[in-house]
C-alpha cells in the first residue's frame, strides 16, 4: 500500500472549504493551504501532513502568529490502534488552540474533529485523588524517571511487607498479617495474589507459593 502524500489531501481540503464558502489557495508563504472568504480579514489556515508529528505541530503553531483559525489536516486513521494514538493527537491539538480535520483518501470525505480555539482542560477530582493517595501511601522514592515498566508502586510495597512477614512466620491468618505489618487490606491482597506469591491453605490462612518464596 502506498504511503499517501500531502498532496492527497489537498483537493478533499479544499472542496470541503469551498463547500463552506471560501475561496482557497495552496502552498501560499509559508502556509499549505489558505481559505478566505469575501469581507473577510482572518483567513482559514490549514497545515497537510501524511500523519501527527512534532514537525506538523511546529508548523501549525508558527501558523497562528497570522491567524487564530488554524487546522491540521492528516489522513483518517486505520484500525483501533490507529483510532487510539489518533485521539490523544486531537486532545494535544486542541490543548494547543489548533483545529483538526481528518481526510478518508478513498472517498475525500473530511471530518472535524475539533475546531481551533481557547481549551480549559477539565479537571478529575478521582484522578487526582488517586495520584496523591498513592502518593502519601508510597514508602521511599524507589523509581528511577522512565523505569521501562518495572515500577514499584505502594501496593508492591504493601504486598513486599506480607511476603516478608509469610516467609518469617509461615502459614498465617489474614488478621494477624495485617495487624504485624500495618497492611490493613492484607487479608483482601492475599486472597487477589496479584503477583502469584500466596496461596490460601485453609480458611482465612495464608502460605507463600515457590513463586513468593522465590521472587524474580
Amino acid at each position: 500500500m502506498t504511503k499517501p502524500a500531502e498532496t492527497d489531501l489537498y483537493a478533499p481540503v479544499k472542496s470541503w472549504l469551498e463547500g463552506l464558502g471560501y475561496e482557497v489557495k495552496a502552498e501560499v508563504g509559508a502556509a499549505d493551504v489558505v481559505a478566505l472568504r469575501e469581507g473577510d480579514s482572518v483567513p482559514v489556515i490549514v497545515e497537510l501532513k501524511a500523519g501527527f508529528s512534532l514537525t506538523l505541530l511546529q508548523q501549525a503553531v508558527a501558523r497562528q502568529a497570522i491567524s487564530d483559525l488554524v487546522y491540521v489536516a492528516v489522513p483518517r486513521w486505520a484500525g483501533k490502534p490507529g483510532w487510539r494514538a489518533f485521539k490523544g493527537n486531537v486532545g494535544l491539538c486542541k490543548r494547543l488552540g489548533l483545529g483538526v480535520v481528518s481526510v478518508r483518501l478513498k472517498d475525500g470525505v473530511v471530518q472535524v474533529h475539533a475546531d481551533p480555539g481557547p481549551f480549559q482542560p477539565r479537571k478529575s477530582k478521582v484522578k487526582a485523588k488517586r495520584l496523591l493517595s498513592e502518593f502519601a501511601r508510597r514508602e521511599g522514592d524507589p523509581n528511577t524517571g522512565g523505569t521501562n515498566g518495572k515500577l514499584v508502586t505502594a501496593y508492591r510495597q504493601d504486598a513486599e511487607k506480607l511476603r516478608a512477614y509469610l516467609a518469617e512466620h509461615g502459614p498465617s491468618r489474614g488478621a494477624e498479617v495485617a495487624k504485624a505489618t500495618g497492611v490493613g487490606k492484607a487479608t483482601n491482597m492475599m486472597a487477589i495474589n496479584h503477583y502469584g506469591w500466596f496461596a490460601r491453605v485453609e480458611r482465612g490462612i495464608y502460605d507463600l507459593t515457590p513463586t513468593g518464596r522465590d521472587p524474580e
